[in-house]
């Protein structure tokens, strides 16, 4: 494996890559959105959740998420929050919109596992996202008794401002229209997630994507991938980058940026702060 620090020389040939690249295919993690602002922990995690800290001495807003509530009314008052913070406030800061500027007129593909919609909120074509590992704005059957999921914008909205003590009405819980089953987040935890029709649809437009553009000029885009899940995004990034000489894999990330050596001649790998980066990419 090879890494290497952030340059003026790397960012320039990053920045020359994408301006003559046929194609360009981000691979988003959740470092991307960390630098977007949407940090899980400190100040953001204790303005919105400081009951609940006071009374489970949470420290982040990940672990307090597997936390086993006593009723469902608490349950929902934890979750209505840490979705809206995630998913329908907008990003602190202005990253996905810079990565849209960066990657608008060419031909470009998203694949992420992220789960807080931020590339779609920036404007990014829904036509050219899959998101693997589900979505904050989705709820599916617990069971699941079918394969289907629901929009939970407005029952969020409504559990956001209607909840007293920790809890939100009881009214307000969701369960399965189908079979009764309490709902549950439409994320890829175990085997009941869900994978819906438009699941469906958008992992095969990536992999029609791959195939109509195979043997181009291409850049793997990687921006912000952790160990957690490297064979959705990292470890595909690095074969397809072997196989095809034309192609470029260009790895931004705060705290690894790393490559193998087999593709040390065709890599990019910054170790920096990726909305930094991109400023840079576009000054």
């Amino acid at each position: 494996m090879t890494s290497t620090r952030s340059s003026c020389d790397s960012v320039a040939r990053l920045k020359r890559e994408l301006e003559t690249a046929d194609t360009v295919v981000i691979g988003g993690g959740a470092g991307l959105s960390t630098s977007a602002g949407f940090v899980y922990d400190g100040e953001r995690f204790e303005r919105n959740f400081g009951d609940f800290i006071a009374k489970y001495g949470f420290r982040d807003m990940y672990s307090a998420g597997f936390y086993h509530f006593e009723t469902a009314e608490e349950h929902w008052a934890y979750w209505s929050r840490h979705i809206f913070v995630n998913r329908y406030e907008d990003a602190p800061r202005p990253v996905y919109d810079n990565l849209l500027r960066l990657v608008r007129d060419k031909d470009y593909f998203v694949l992420t596992t992220n789960v807080d919609h931020s590339f779609q909120k920036a404007g990014f074509d829904k036509k050219r996202l899959f998101y693997t590992q589900g979505d904050y704005g989705l709820w599916q059957c617990s069971v699941p008794c079918h394969k289907k999921t629901y929009d939970n914008e407005a029952t969020v909205r409504r559990m956001l401002a209607e909840q007293k003590d920790m809890r939100v009405p009881g009214e307000l819980v969701p369960y399965c229209p189908n079979c009764g089953a309490p709902m549950t987040m439409n994320l890829r935890a175990d085997d009941t997630f869900v994978e819906d029709e438009g699941w469906h649809e958008a992992a095969a437009s990536y992999e029609q994507f791959l195939e109509e553009h195979e043997g181009q000029h291409i850049v793997y885009l990687e921006l912000g991938v952790g160990g957690n899940t490297p064979g959705i995004i990292k470890y595909p990034f690095w074969r397809l980058t072997y196989l095809n000489p034309k192609a470029v894999f260009a790895c931004v990330n705060l705290h690894e940026a790393l490559c193998p050596a087999q593709i040390k001649e065709q890599a990019i790998c910054i170790r920096a702060d990726i909305g930094e980066t991109m400023d840079r990419l576009l000054a």
